[in-house]
């Protein structure tokens, strides 16, 4: 299109032929009226849009008439056939057909996913990376969609180098790349090979994408901006900085970026790595209770005082703000407000009382806002942990895993359950089983089905998209004192998705879909119901079970055609958030 790599214009607005677009990467200039030049760098379109925001952006990109518009990657969704690929980025041209000037951007990771839309892509655009001229300026569009730092192409860092050496007599350069390589290791005092053959052949500035969020920062005089969203869901700043795009201005003096959102410009440095990151894990860490409160049977909260932590002990300012509940009917806080004042790198922990005879779900929330620097603030909100408490039943003979449940150890089952924030559960009923030996976790379920020919299970490998299917769904933390737990879902076949995740230091998750862990299944279908019988040793867990000990625990059911069905809601993954499965 001209518009993604080799991507330029006509002034009649339509695009010019591939051809022509290779022709100027290969000749090179692509001429502005003077010699400063006005670009226009555009975020993300996608993961998840907000429908007519990226157009009504493109509109106001046409009213200030830049001479250049850029883009980091992300145009179009990653899902679908080569006539649904094709059918989004005739949207997407469509989208951008009020632009009159020249268009370029590097593949994001929903732009190329697999060899149908990297070859879509290629037969469009040319090529997936490449550099071009405008006006002195050298750009160059690199693709690290698919790939993290240490893993990049050995070829595409080749050719890197070379363009590079052989344009260091251009007036400027600019490198476009979709992911912020340079956010984990510059920032953090990390050795970046990458970076530095970007300072050994003067590179002036760098743009990324792919964390739909705005933040910036001078390395070694190479200014980097990673920028947010134009459309995709948006990682807001905490000054409220959402949907938004650059203003590059380029002269014989210098590069200056300006953030324009909607009635008002903002300042280059509004938002810096640096300060993201003290808020990052101030939002996650800032405030953390210190204990579950606990369920009885009949789904009350019996008065119970519960302690906050206000960790302040990784910011050199003070907090001086106001703790405020949120109190949903049927549960009571006191006090429901709260001053507080908090001293610079220390951490302090207030007392409330909580209690619910009403509805369980949703729990009670508390917020506040905390200093991350000067005359900067980030509101951090925690809502209150409802550990709900399941039975483990030992097993007294061996378990034959047949999915009938013919078994003395499938009794008390929990059933009990809701949908998202404590509505009715959608699904149709449930029963979940819970069963233990010395070296072995035993899960069973019955699911009722008033339209068994209309059980969905289309997942037919493990690690298959399960989870869309109909489907039984574990989350569970074996170690208790660990913060590494694991999300299980089986479906009416037998296939299973499994993932490995670990809260880390900042409080923010991170996970391993390579893991695989290691079941014995079994499912069976009846003329109303399907079932699903499982053991899973506890070895690879690296634990035991023994009586009275626990481990954190949620389930659900998924019933595509009806909807979801949740133990704990909603679901979280912090083990925080779970109930407790206790070995009877």
């Amino acid at each position: 299109m001209c518009k993604n790599l080799s991507i330029s214009k006509s002034l009649s607005g339509r695009l010019w032929p591939v051809v022509l677009c290779l022709a100027i990467l290969i000749s090179g200039a692509v001429r502005a009226s003077d010699s400063a030049v006005r670009i226009a760098v555009l975020g993300e379109r996608y993961g998840t849009e907000e429908k007519g925001v990226f157009g009504g952006i493109v509109n106001e990109v046409e009213l200030l008439r830049p001479d250049l518009v850029l883009h980091v990657g992300d145009m179009i969704d990653n899902w679908g056939d080569s006539l649904e690929i094709l059918r989004q980025w005739k949207e997407f041209d469509s989208l951008i057909a009020p632009l009159d000037m020249p268009i370029y951007g590097p593949a994001g990771n929903n732009d190329i996913w697999d060899d149908i839309s990297e070859k879509i892509y290629v037969e469009r655009y040319g090529r997936d990376y490449g550099s071009v001229d405008f006006n002195g300026i050298h750009i160059v569009l690199l693709d690290n969609s698919r790939w993290e730092n240490e893993d990049f192409p050995v070829e595409q860092l080749e050719w890197l180098k070379g363009d590079l050496e052989k344009n260091q007599s251009a007036r400027y350069t600019l490198v476009l790349m979709h992911k912020p390589f340079w956010y984990n290791t510059l920032q953090t005092g990390v050795i970046d090979p990458f970076h530095d053959i970007l300072v050994k052949y003067g590179v002036d500035a760098v743009f990324t994408g792919h964390y739909h969020e705005y933040f910036s920062g001078d390395y070694d005089g190479i200014k980097y901006t990673g920028v947010g969203s134009c459309g995709a869901g948006p990682g807001i700043t905490p000054d409220g900085l959402k949907y938004h795009f650059l203003w590059v201005t380029i002269d014989d003096q210098d590069i200056d970026i300006a953030v324009i959102k909607k009635g008002s410009v903002l300042p280059w440095d509004n938002n810096t790595a640096a300060n993201r990151l003290v808020y990052l894990p101030l939002k996650q860490t800032g405030l953390a209770f210190i204990t579950q409160v606990l369920v009885s049977e009949d789904m009350t909260v019996p008065e119970t005082r519960i302690g906050l932590k206000i960790n302040n002990s990784g910011n050199p300012g003070g907090i001086n703000d106001t703790l405020k509940w949120t109190i949903p009917e049927g549960w009571k806080v006191d006090p429901a407000v709260m001053p507080i004042a908090v001293e610079p790198n220390t951490t302090d922990t207030v007392y409330f009382t909580v209690a619910s005879d009403g509805s369980l779900f949703p729990a009670p929330s508390v917020a506040t806002n905390l200093n991350y620097a000067e005359n900067k603030k980030v509101t951090v909100e925690k809502t209150l942990g409802t550990a709900r408490i399941a039975v483990c039943n030992p097993v007294e003979k061996k378990i034959k895993i047949d999915g009938k449940l013919d078994e003395k150890c499938w009794q008390n089952p929990e059933n009990e359950l809701t949908g998202p924030n404590g509505t009715p559960a959608a699904a149709e009923p449930v029963d979940f089983y819970f069963a233990y030996d010395k070296n072995n976790l035993y899960l069973a379920a019955k699911c009722s089905e008033s339209m068994m020919d209309s059980i969905m299970s289309r997942a037919a490998a493990h690690d298959g998209a399960v989870h869309r299917d109909d489907c039984v769904g574990y989350f569970f933390a074996p170690d208790y004192a660990l913060d590494t737990f694991y999300q299980v879902y089986f479906n009416p076949a037998g296939f299973v998705y499994d993932v490995k995740y670990w809260l880390k230091s900042d409080g923010y998750l991170d996970g391993s879909l390579i893991w695989n862990g290691q079941y014995d299944v079994k499912s069976a279908k009846n003329d109303d119901s399907w079932t699903v019988e499982i053991k899973i040793p506890l070895k690879q867990f690296g634990v035991q079970m023994e009586q009275g000990k626990k481990m954190h625990l949620n389930f659900l059911r998924k019933q595509p055609r009806l909807g979801n069905a949740e133990w704990i809601t909603p679901i979280e993954f912090n083990p925080y958030y779970y109930g407790q499965l206790i070995m009877r």
